[in-house]
Protein backbone atom coordinates (compact mmCIF):
# COMPACT_ATOMS: atom_id res chain seq x y z
CA UNK A 1 0.00 0.00 0.00
CA UNK A 2 1.23 3.83 -1.01
CA UNK A 3 0.76 6.27 2.04
CA UNK A 4 1.97 9.74 1.21
CA UNK A 5 4.40 8.17 -0.87
CA UNK A 6 5.66 5.46 1.05
CA UNK A 7 5.07 1.64 0.44
CA UNK A 8 4.03 0.18 3.63
CA UNK A 9 3.82 -3.58 4.00
CA UNK A 10 0.23 -5.12 3.72
CA UNK A 11 0.60 -6.54 6.86
CA UNK A 12 1.41 -3.88 9.02
CA UNK A 13 -1.82 -2.01 7.36
CA UNK A 14 -3.75 -4.99 8.70
CA UNK A 15 -1.65 -4.72 12.48
CA UNK A 16 -2.69 -0.96 12.67
CA UNK A 17 -6.48 -1.51 11.52
CA UNK A 18 -6.39 -4.18 14.17
CA UNK A 19 -5.42 -1.95 16.97
CA UNK A 20 -7.44 0.76 15.97
CA UNK A 21 -10.86 -1.59 16.26
CA UNK A 22 -9.23 -3.38 19.55
CA UNK A 23 -8.49 0.21 21.29
CA UNK A 24 -12.47 1.21 19.83
CA UNK A 25 -13.55 -2.20 22.19
CA UNK A 26 -11.42 -1.40 25.16
CA UNK A 27 -12.87 2.37 25.35
CA UNK A 28 -16.51 0.82 24.79
CA UNK A 29 -15.69 -1.65 27.40
CA UNK A 30 -14.39 1.05 29.71
CA UNK A 31 -17.06 3.62 29.12
CA UNK A 32 -19.70 0.66 29.91
CA UNK A 33 -17.90 -0.02 33.06
CA UNK A 34 -17.99 3.14 34.11
CA UNK A 35 -21.44 3.23 33.84
CA UNK A 36 -22.41 0.60 35.25
CA UNK A 37 -20.37 1.76 38.53
CA UNK A 38 -21.84 4.94 38.37
CA UNK A 39 -24.65 3.27 38.40
CA UNK A 40 -24.28 0.67 41.19
CA UNK A 41 -22.94 4.16 43.15
CA UNK A 42 -26.08 6.27 42.13
CA UNK A 43 -27.94 2.82 44.10
CA UNK A 44 -26.33 2.88 46.47
CA UNK A 45 -26.23 6.45 47.52
CA UNK A 46 -30.15 6.43 47.25
CA UNK A 47 -30.62 3.44 49.39
CA UNK A 48 -28.43 4.89 51.91
CA UNK A 49 -30.85 7.81 51.95
CA UNK A 50 -33.75 6.24 51.80
CA UNK A 51 -32.83 3.96 54.85
CA UNK A 52 -31.49 6.95 56.63
CA UNK A 53 -34.40 9.53 55.85
CA UNK A 54 -37.33 7.04 56.39
CA UNK A 55 -40.22 8.08 58.20
CA UNK A 56 -39.93 4.42 60.01
CA UNK A 57 -37.39 3.57 62.95
CA UNK A 58 -34.54 1.40 60.89
CA UNK A 59 -31.62 0.29 63.44
CA UNK A 60 -29.10 -2.69 63.17
CA UNK A 61 -26.62 -4.39 64.76
CA UNK A 62 -23.38 -6.64 64.40
CA UNK A 63 -22.59 -10.47 65.30
CA UNK A 64 -21.24 -8.89 68.58
CA UNK A 65 -24.64 -7.12 69.14
CA UNK A 66 -23.50 -3.34 68.85
CA UNK A 67 -25.29 -0.72 66.98
CA UNK A 68 -23.91 -0.28 63.47
CA UNK A 69 -27.16 1.29 62.22
CA UNK A 70 -29.48 3.94 63.30
CA UNK A 71 -31.26 5.91 61.17
CA UNK A 72 -32.39 9.21 61.68
CA UNK A 73 -36.14 8.46 62.71
CA UNK A 74 -34.73 6.02 65.26
CA UNK A 75 -31.99 9.60 66.34
CA UNK A 76 -35.85 11.17 66.91
CA UNK A 77 -37.61 8.80 68.43
CA UNK A 78 -34.63 7.81 71.04
CA UNK A 79 -32.91 11.15 71.54
CA UNK A 80 -29.63 9.80 70.97
CA UNK A 81 -28.05 10.67 67.61
CA UNK A 82 -25.95 8.34 65.40
CA UNK A 83 -22.62 9.44 66.52
CA UNK A 84 -24.20 8.48 69.63
CA UNK A 85 -25.26 4.81 69.39
CA UNK A 86 -22.79 3.44 66.97
CA UNK A 87 -21.02 0.62 68.37
CA UNK A 88 -22.84 0.94 71.95
CA UNK A 89 -24.48 -2.44 72.65
CA UNK A 90 -27.84 -2.20 71.49
CA UNK A 91 -29.88 -4.57 74.46
CA UNK A 92 -27.77 -3.38 77.58
CA UNK A 93 -27.84 0.30 76.35
CA UNK A 94 -31.37 0.72 75.23
CA UNK A 95 -33.49 -2.27 75.67
CA UNK A 96 -35.82 -1.46 78.86
CA UNK A 97 -34.28 -3.83 81.72
CA UNK A 98 -37.35 -6.39 81.98
CA UNK A 99 -37.51 -7.18 78.20
CA UNK A 100 -33.71 -7.33 77.94
CA UNK A 101 -33.29 -10.73 78.44
CA UNK A 102 -36.65 -11.32 75.90
CA UNK A 103 -35.02 -9.35 72.98
CA UNK A 104 -31.68 -10.70 73.25
CA UNK A 105 -33.14 -13.83 72.50
CA UNK A 106 -34.72 -12.50 69.37
CA UNK A 107 -31.53 -10.93 68.22
CA UNK A 108 -29.52 -14.00 68.94
CA UNK A 109 -32.44 -16.26 66.75
CA UNK A 110 -32.02 -13.53 63.84
CA UNK A 111 -28.24 -13.98 63.89
CA UNK A 112 -28.83 -17.63 63.28
CA UNK A 113 -31.06 -16.90 60.42
CA UNK A 114 -34.28 -17.56 62.45
CA UNK A 115 -36.28 -14.19 62.13
CA UNK A 116 -38.94 -12.80 64.53
CA UNK A 117 -41.92 -10.31 62.89
CA UNK A 118 -44.05 -8.18 64.85
CA UNK A 119 -42.29 -8.66 68.34
CA UNK A 120 -43.14 -5.43 70.64
CA UNK A 121 -40.01 -4.26 72.51
CA UNK A 122 -39.45 -0.94 74.47
CA UNK A 123 -36.74 1.44 74.14
CA UNK A 124 -35.51 3.85 76.35
CA UNK A 125 -34.73 7.23 74.94
CA UNK A 126 -32.32 9.56 76.30
CA UNK A 127 -34.89 11.34 78.68
CA UNK A 128 -35.36 8.26 80.12
CA UNK A 129 -39.01 7.63 78.27
CA UNK A 130 -39.91 4.68 76.89
CA UNK A 131 -41.15 4.29 73.31
CA UNK A 132 -42.97 1.45 72.65
CA UNK A 133 -41.64 -0.26 68.77
CA UNK A 134 -43.42 -3.00 66.61
CA UNK A 135 -40.40 -4.54 65.54
CA UNK A 136 -39.12 -7.18 62.51
CA UNK A 137 -35.86 -8.28 63.35
CA UNK A 138 -34.40 -10.05 59.87
CA UNK A 139 -31.05 -11.28 59.50
CA UNK A 140 -28.39 -9.45 57.23
CA UNK A 141 -26.37 -10.89 55.18
CA UNK A 142 -23.43 -10.23 53.09
CA UNK A 143 -22.92 -10.97 49.09
CA UNK A 144 -21.89 -14.21 50.30
CA UNK A 145 -24.57 -15.05 52.32
CA UNK A 146 -22.76 -15.27 55.38
CA UNK A 147 -24.76 -13.61 58.42
CA UNK A 148 -23.39 -10.29 59.48
CA UNK A 149 -25.50 -8.93 61.51
CA UNK A 150 -29.56 -7.72 62.15
CA UNK A 151 -31.52 -5.20 61.00
CA UNK A 152 -34.71 -3.84 62.83
CA UNK A 153 -37.06 -2.45 60.68
CA UNK A 154 -39.81 -0.88 63.31
CA UNK A 155 -42.94 1.23 63.83
CA UNK A 156 -43.51 3.60 66.53
CA UNK A 157 -46.62 2.47 68.26
CA UNK A 158 -46.16 4.42 71.33
CA UNK A 159 -49.12 6.87 70.55
CA UNK A 160 -50.96 4.72 68.15
CA UNK A 161 -51.25 1.56 69.51
CA UNK A 162 -54.07 0.70 66.76
CA UNK A 163 -52.22 1.81 63.95
CA UNK A 164 -50.87 -0.29 61.35
CA UNK A 165 -48.03 -2.45 62.81
CA UNK A 166 -47.02 -4.18 59.48
CA UNK A 167 -43.72 -2.88 58.62
CA UNK A 168 -41.91 -3.57 55.01
CA UNK A 169 -38.97 -5.28 55.35
CA UNK A 170 -36.08 -2.84 53.32
CA UNK A 171 -34.80 -5.06 50.79
CA UNK A 172 -32.41 -4.68 47.78
CA UNK A 173 -34.87 -5.89 45.01
CA UNK A 174 -38.40 -6.89 44.34
CA UNK A 175 -37.57 -10.41 44.18
CA UNK A 176 -35.93 -10.29 47.89
CA UNK A 177 -38.59 -8.11 49.06
CA UNK A 178 -41.61 -10.59 47.47
CA UNK A 179 -39.73 -14.07 48.88
CA UNK A 180 -38.33 -12.62 52.50
CA UNK A 181 -41.80 -10.68 52.90
CA UNK A 182 -43.56 -11.37 55.89
CA UNK A 183 -46.91 -11.39 54.77
CA UNK A 184 -48.02 -14.06 52.41
CA UNK A 185 -47.69 -13.15 48.65
CA UNK A 186 -49.06 -15.58 45.75
CA UNK A 187 -50.08 -15.33 42.11
CA UNK A 188 -51.48 -16.46 39.42
CA UNK A 189 -51.44 -16.66 35.65
CA UNK A 190 -54.02 -15.62 33.25
CA UNK A 191 -55.00 -19.77 33.37
CA UNK A 192 -55.08 -19.53 37.51
CA UNK A 193 -51.60 -21.99 37.77
CA UNK A 194 -50.31 -20.46 40.45
CA UNK A 195 -46.80 -18.65 39.60
CA UNK A 196 -45.66 -16.69 42.71
CA UNK A 197 -45.64 -18.13 46.15
CA UNK A 198 -43.63 -16.84 48.80
CA UNK A 199 -41.75 -17.65 51.75
CA UNK A 200 -44.29 -16.71 53.95
CA UNK A 201 -47.07 -17.95 52.30
CA UNK A 202 -45.46 -21.84 52.04
CA UNK A 203 -44.48 -21.50 55.91
CA UNK A 204 -48.73 -20.62 56.20
CA UNK A 205 -49.77 -23.73 53.98
CA UNK A 206 -47.01 -26.14 54.26
CA UNK A 207 -46.83 -26.29 51.01
CA UNK A 208 -43.30 -25.64 49.39
CA UNK A 209 -43.16 -23.65 46.11
CA UNK A 210 -41.97 -26.41 44.50
CA UNK A 211 -45.14 -28.24 45.59
CA UNK A 212 -47.37 -25.24 44.23
CA UNK A 213 -46.13 -23.81 41.49
CA UNK A 214 -48.11 -24.30 37.88
CA UNK A 215 -50.74 -25.96 40.10
CA UNK A 216 -54.73 -24.53 39.95
CA UNK A 217 -55.15 -21.86 42.69
CA UNK A 218 -58.94 -22.21 43.90
CA UNK A 219 -59.32 -26.25 43.09
CA UNK A 220 -55.63 -26.95 45.00
CA UNK A 221 -55.36 -24.28 48.08
CA UNK A 222 -58.96 -22.97 48.35
CA UNK A 223 -61.78 -24.64 50.99
CA UNK A 224 -64.39 -25.83 48.75
CA UNK A 225 -67.21 -24.03 50.05
CA UNK A 226 -65.49 -20.85 49.16
CA UNK A 227 -63.94 -21.74 45.54
CA UNK A 228 -66.66 -20.52 43.56
CA UNK A 229 -66.18 -16.74 45.21
CA UNK A 230 -62.67 -16.74 45.17
CA UNK A 231 -62.91 -18.00 41.44
CA UNK A 232 -65.27 -15.22 41.12
CA UNK A 233 -62.69 -12.56 42.75
CA UNK A 234 -59.85 -13.76 40.83
CA UNK A 235 -61.34 -13.62 37.55
CA UNK A 236 -62.50 -9.98 38.13
CA UNK A 237 -58.73 -8.82 38.69
CA UNK A 238 -58.38 -10.95 35.83
CA UNK A 239 -60.68 -8.35 33.82
CA UNK A 240 -58.83 -5.31 36.07
CA UNK A 241 -61.51 -5.33 38.25
CA UNK A 242 -59.42 -5.48 41.58
CA UNK A 243 -60.91 -6.56 45.08
CA UNK A 244 -59.51 -5.49 48.65
CA UNK A 245 -59.50 -7.27 51.89
CA UNK A 246 -61.34 -9.96 50.74
CA UNK A 247 -61.45 -13.27 53.28
CA UNK A 248 -60.46 -16.50 52.05
CA UNK A 249 -59.84 -19.87 53.67
CA UNK A 250 -56.26 -21.36 52.59
CA UNK A 251 -56.61 -25.62 52.97
CA UNK A 252 -53.29 -26.32 54.58
CA UNK A 253 -50.84 -29.21 53.65
CA UNK A 254 -51.68 -30.72 57.53
CA UNK A 255 -55.75 -29.90 56.29
CA UNK A 256 -55.70 -27.39 58.79
CA UNK A 257 -57.49 -24.07 57.53
CA UNK A 258 -55.67 -20.50 57.73
CA UNK A 259 -57.74 -17.44 57.48
CA UNK A 260 -55.94 -14.49 54.92
CA UNK A 261 -57.21 -11.04 53.98
CA UNK A 262 -56.21 -10.39 50.64
CA UNK A 263 -55.74 -7.98 48.28
CA UNK A 264 -56.23 -8.85 44.47
CA UNK A 265 -53.65 -7.11 42.31
CA UNK A 266 -54.57 -7.24 38.43
CA UNK A 267 -51.06 -8.16 37.33
CA UNK A 268 -49.96 -6.08 34.20
CA UNK A 269 -46.87 -6.57 31.55
CA UNK A 270 -45.00 -3.57 30.21
CA UNK A 271 -47.35 -3.06 27.72
CA UNK A 272 -50.09 -2.81 29.94
CA UNK A 273 -51.41 -6.22 29.08
CA UNK A 274 -53.21 -8.37 32.21
CA UNK A 275 -51.04 -11.11 32.59
CA UNK A 276 -52.13 -12.58 36.14
CA UNK A 277 -53.08 -11.77 39.73
CA UNK A 278 -51.06 -10.99 42.83
CA UNK A 279 -52.53 -11.66 45.96
CA UNK A 280 -50.92 -9.66 48.66
CA UNK A 281 -52.38 -11.01 52.25
CA UNK A 282 -52.34 -10.97 56.00
CA UNK A 283 -52.60 -14.14 58.12
CA UNK A 284 -55.63 -13.25 60.60
CA UNK A 285 -56.02 -17.23 61.93
CA UNK A 286 -54.90 -15.76 65.55
CA UNK A 287 -55.22 -12.22 65.38
CA UNK A 288 -58.49 -11.61 63.89
CA UNK A 289 -58.39 -8.23 66.17
CA UNK A 290 -54.80 -6.99 64.25
CA UNK A 291 -54.96 -4.49 61.68
CA UNK A 292 -56.25 -5.92 58.36
CA UNK A 293 -55.43 -3.42 56.28
CA UNK A 294 -53.10 -4.91 53.45
CA UNK A 295 -50.83 -2.92 51.63
CA UNK A 296 -51.39 -3.76 47.49
CA UNK A 297 -48.50 -4.99 45.21
CA UNK A 298 -48.18 -3.22 42.76
CA UNK A 299 -45.74 -2.96 39.40
CA UNK A 300 -44.42 0.48 40.47
CA UNK A 301 -45.19 3.41 42.99
CA UNK A 302 -47.31 4.82 40.63
CA UNK A 303 -49.96 1.83 40.49
CA UNK A 304 -49.66 1.37 44.20
CA UNK A 305 -50.52 4.96 45.03
CA UNK A 306 -53.54 5.21 42.89
CA UNK A 307 -54.84 2.02 44.04
CA UNK A 308 -54.06 1.94 47.32
CA UNK A 309 -57.23 1.69 49.65
CA UNK A 310 -56.36 4.88 51.35
CA UNK A 311 -56.69 7.95 50.87
CA UNK A 312 -53.35 10.16 49.49
CA UNK A 313 -53.00 13.35 48.24
CA UNK A 314 -50.49 16.04 47.54
CA UNK A 315 -49.29 19.38 46.70
CA UNK A 316 -46.50 20.75 45.41
CA UNK A 317 -44.73 23.95 47.05
CA UNK A 318 -47.49 26.46 46.15
CA UNK A 319 -50.08 24.27 48.11
CA UNK A 320 -51.74 23.18 44.72
CA UNK A 321 -52.69 19.77 44.31
CA UNK A 322 -50.34 17.27 42.49
CA UNK A 323 -51.42 13.86 43.77
CA UNK A 324 -55.19 12.68 44.50
CA UNK A 325 -55.70 8.95 44.77
CA UNK A 326 -59.33 6.84 43.95
CA UNK A 327 -59.49 6.31 47.47
CA UNK A 328 -59.12 10.26 47.91
CA UNK A 329 -61.52 10.56 44.84
CA UNK A 330 -63.84 8.31 46.46
CA UNK A 331 -64.04 9.50 49.71
CA UNK A 332 -64.76 13.20 48.19
CA UNK A 333 -66.53 12.86 45.18
CA UNK A 334 -63.95 14.85 43.15
CA UNK A 335 -62.34 13.33 40.53
CA UNK A 336 -58.13 13.71 39.98
CA UNK A 337 -58.90 15.82 37.50
CA UNK A 338 -61.11 18.18 39.37
CA UNK A 339 -58.60 17.91 42.01
CA UNK A 340 -55.47 18.70 40.34
CA UNK A 341 -53.90 21.94 40.25
CA UNK A 342 -56.17 23.41 42.59
CA UNK A 343 -55.49 24.88 45.91
CA UNK A 344 -55.74 22.01 48.13
CA UNK A 345 -57.12 24.18 51.64
CA UNK A 346 -59.22 26.92 50.13
CA UNK A 347 -60.83 24.07 48.13
CA UNK A 348 -61.45 20.99 50.05
CA UNK A 349 -60.88 22.35 53.75
CA UNK A 350 -63.83 23.20 55.85
CA UNK A 351 -63.47 27.31 56.37
CA UNK A 352 -63.08 26.77 60.10
CA UNK A 353 -59.67 24.65 59.74
CA UNK A 354 -58.15 25.75 56.58
CA UNK A 355 -55.58 28.39 58.60
CA UNK A 356 -54.83 25.41 61.11
CA UNK A 357 -54.29 22.66 57.79
CA UNK A 358 -52.36 26.02 56.12
CA UNK A 359 -50.25 25.61 59.17
CA UNK A 360 -49.35 22.20 59.14
CA UNK A 361 -48.65 22.03 55.22
CA UNK A 362 -46.38 24.97 55.42
CA UNK A 363 -44.48 23.19 58.47
CA UNK A 364 -44.50 20.14 56.23
CA UNK A 365 -42.81 22.21 53.23
CA UNK A 366 -40.01 23.47 55.82
CA UNK A 367 -39.37 20.22 57.01
CA UNK A 368 -41.60 19.60 60.09
CA UNK A 369 -43.64 16.76 59.59
CA UNK A 370 -47.18 16.18 61.76
CA UNK A 371 -48.73 13.19 62.23
CA UNK A 372 -52.57 12.51 63.36
CA UNK A 373 -53.46 15.29 62.51
CA UNK A 374 -57.52 15.31 62.15
CA UNK A 375 -58.81 17.40 59.12
CA UNK A 376 -62.26 18.10 57.81
CA UNK A 377 -62.79 17.73 53.82
CA UNK A 378 -66.01 19.18 52.37
CA UNK A 379 -67.21 16.58 49.44
CA UNK A 380 -68.42 17.34 46.21
CA UNK A 381 -72.15 16.89 48.02
CA UNK A 382 -71.67 19.51 50.75
CA UNK A 383 -70.67 16.53 53.59
CA UNK A 384 -67.94 16.49 55.81
CA UNK A 385 -65.55 13.47 55.83
CA UNK A 386 -63.26 13.20 58.66
CA UNK A 387 -59.68 12.34 57.71
CA UNK A 388 -56.25 11.28 60.11
CA UNK A 389 -54.00 12.26 58.55
CA UNK A 390 -50.01 12.04 58.35
CA UNK A 391 -48.21 15.20 56.78
CA UNK A 392 -44.97 13.69 55.69
CA UNK A 393 -41.82 16.09 53.17
CA UNK A 394 -41.94 15.43 49.91
CA UNK A 395 -38.15 15.77 48.71
CA UNK A 396 -36.74 15.33 45.35
CA UNK A 397 -33.62 13.28 44.49
CA UNK A 398 -31.29 16.24 45.90
CA UNK A 399 -33.28 16.17 48.93
CA UNK A 400 -34.65 19.31 47.74
CA UNK A 401 -38.33 19.70 49.38
CA UNK A 402 -40.88 19.91 46.68
CA UNK A 403 -44.24 19.54 48.28
CA UNK A 404 -46.33 17.28 50.57
CA UNK A 405 -48.04 13.73 50.61
CA UNK A 406 -50.74 13.17 53.04
CA UNK A 407 -51.52 9.85 53.92
CA UNK A 408 -55.32 9.20 55.22
CA UNK A 409 -57.16 7.19 57.21
CA UNK A 410 -61.00 8.13 57.19
CA UNK A 411 -62.32 7.95 60.54
CA UNK A 412 -65.48 9.68 59.48
CA UNK A 413 -67.98 7.54 61.79
CA UNK A 414 -65.79 7.50 64.48
CA UNK A 415 -65.36 11.20 64.49
CA UNK A 416 -69.54 11.24 64.09
CA UNK A 417 -69.23 8.00 66.87
CA UNK A 418 -67.26 10.94 69.47
CA UNK A 419 -69.47 13.60 68.67
CA UNK A 420 -72.57 11.98 69.46
CA UNK A 421 -70.72 10.15 73.02
CA UNK A 422 -69.27 13.95 73.50
CA UNK A 423 -73.12 15.33 73.05
CA UNK A 424 -74.85 12.95 75.64
CA UNK A 425 -72.31 13.19 77.87
CA UNK A 426 -72.70 16.90 78.28
CA UNK A 427 -76.43 16.14 78.26
CA UNK A 428 -76.26 13.89 81.14
CA UNK A 429 -74.19 16.06 82.80
CA UNK A 430 -76.58 18.69 82.43
CA UNK A 431 -79.52 16.77 83.19
CA UNK A 432 -77.95 16.04 86.93
CA UNK A 433 -76.80 19.36 87.44
CA UNK A 434 -80.47 20.56 86.56
CA UNK A 435 -82.70 17.93 87.85
CA UNK A 436 -85.20 18.86 90.43
CA UNK A 437 -83.76 16.00 92.67
CA UNK A 438 -80.61 16.35 95.16
CA UNK A 439 -77.68 14.31 93.54
CA UNK A 440 -74.53 13.81 95.42
CA UNK A 441 -71.77 11.61 95.05
CA UNK A 442 -68.34 10.38 97.25
CA UNK A 443 -65.66 8.84 96.38
CA UNK A 444 -63.90 5.92 97.31
CA UNK A 445 -62.52 8.16 100.42
CA UNK A 446 -66.30 9.28 101.39
CA UNK A 447 -65.30 12.62 100.02
CA UNK A 448 -67.64 14.45 97.90
CA UNK A 449 -67.12 14.41 93.97
CA UNK A 450 -71.07 15.06 92.92
CA UNK A 451 -73.03 18.32 94.18
CA UNK A 452 -76.14 19.41 91.69
CA UNK A 453 -77.66 22.54 92.13
CA UNK A 454 -80.63 20.81 93.73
Amino acid sequence: LFLKGILLPTTTAATTEDERNNNNKRHRSNASSDSAVNSSRIMAHELRKLVDTANAPIFGIDINGNVNEWNFKTAEITGYSREEAFHKPLVSTFISPKLQQSVQEVLDMALKGLETSNYELEFETKSKETRYLLVNATTRRDTENKITGVVGVAQDVTEAARHDRAVAAAAHELRQLVDTANAPIFGIDVDGNVNEWNDKTAEITGYSREEAMDKHLVSTFIVPKLRESVQRVMDNALQGKETSNYELEFCTKSKDIRHLLVNATTRRDANYNIMGVVGVAQDVTETAKHDRAVAAMANELRQLVDTANAPIFGIDVDGTVNEWNDKTAEITGFSKEEALKKPLVSTFIVPKLRASVQSVMDNALRGEETSNYELEFRTKSDEIRYLLVNATTRRDAENKIVGVVGVAQDVTEAAKHDRAVAAMANELRQLVDTANAPIFGIDVYGNVNEWNNK
